[in-house]
C-alpha cells in the first residue's frame, strides 16, 4: 500500500491574500514606507474566494500593442536593470538560452528555453508559491505593427485554478507597467 505524501506541509502553504499582502509589504519596504512594514497575517481566513469563471483553464492567450519596436520590448524583458526599472521590483535575468531568471523580488523564477532576438522568448516560468517542480511555459512573440509592435503571449501548462490570477497578473504586472515605461 502506498501513501501519497503532500510535499508542501499545510504549515508552509500560503493563500492568495497572504501572497498579495506580502507583495504589498515588500513593495512598501522597497519604497521606504515605515507605515506598512507589518508582517502579513498567517491566521486562517474564513472568507471563500470568489468563484472563478475559468477554474479548469490551463492556458491563456493575450495580444498587447505598444508604441515601441519589437527589439526594444525584447530587450526590456531580458535585461535585469530595465525590467526592474519598468516594474519597480528587483530582477535578475541571465539573457542567454538556458539562463535563469528571477523577477519581482524572486516571486517569479525560471529559465529561458529559446531566445530568437527581436522575435521570440520562450521561458519555463513559475511563481515560487507553486509546488516544487511545477513549471509553465510562457511564450512571447514580437511583431512589428506600424511604428510600434504587438506582443503575443501564450502562457500554457499552469495549474488549474490559476487562470484568472495569471491573466490579470500579466496585465497589471507586465503590460501596464511596460506601456507606462515606454511612454
Amino acid at each position: 500500500m502506498s501513501l501519497a505524501v503532500d510535499p508542501v506541509p499545510a504549515l508552509h502553504r500560503i493563500n492568495r491574500r497572504q501572497l498579495i499582502a506580502g507583495v504589498a509589504i515588500s513593495a512598501a519596504s522597497l519604497a521606504g514606507s515605515p507605515n506598512l512594514r507589518a508582517m502579513p497575517s498567517t491566521q486562517a481566513i474564513s472568507e471563500k474566494p470568489a468563484p472563478s469563471a475559468n477554474p479548469t483553464r490551463t492556458s491563456l492567450h493575450q495580444e498587447t500593442d505598444f508604441k515601441a519596436a519589437p527589439a526594444r520590448i525584447y530587450d526590456i524583458l531580458l535585461d535585469s536593470k530595465q525590467f526592474a526599472a519598468c516594474t519597480g521590483m528587483p530582477a535578475g535575468i541571465d539573457p542567454t538560452a538556458g539562463g535563469a531568471f528571477n523577477m519581482f523580488g524572486g516571486m517569479i523564477v525560471g529559465r529561458n528555453i529559446e531566445l530568437t532576438p527581436r522575435l521570440r522568448i520562450v521561458q519555463a516560468w513559475r511563481p515560487t508559491h507553486w509546488r516544487p517542480g511545477i513549471y509553465s511555459i510562457a511564450r512571447f512573440e514580437f511583431r512589428s505593427n506600424g511604428a510600434g509592435s504587438t506582443v503575443i503571449l501564450d502562457h500554457s501548462s499552469f495549474p488549474e485554478g490559476d487562470f484568472d490570477s495569471l491573466s490579470d497578473g500579466w496585465k497589471s504586472h507586465y503590460w501596464q507597467p511596460l506601456a507606462k515605461f515606454l511612454a
